[in-house]
């Protein structure tokens, strides 16, 4: 496991071939290595989690894949 903190809140996970990010303590987007795809939650946090997303995925968000939260949390567990 590799922990990459990218700023206030927000951290990159590296995680049984996963990228996963954080947004406080919440996984909320991921590089799924599985599938071969990049995922973010369906569920709406707040607008610095909405930010957190956006920047992690380099303004390219909307080629990511929406998933219900449950699928993230279980990429950490």
């Amino acid at each position: 496991m590799n922990i990459k903190p990218l700023g206030g809140y927000m951290t990159q996970v590296g995680f049984k071939g996963n990228q996963i990010l954080f947004s406080y303590e919440t996984p909320v987007a991921a590089w799924d290595s599985e599938r071969g795809e990049y995922i973010k939650t369906d569920k709406f946090w707040s607008v610095t989690t909405c930010k957190h997303i956006a920047k992690w995925f380099d303004g390219s968000a909307c080629l990511a894949r929406e998933v219900d939260q449950s699928e993230l949390d279980a990429m950490v567990k």
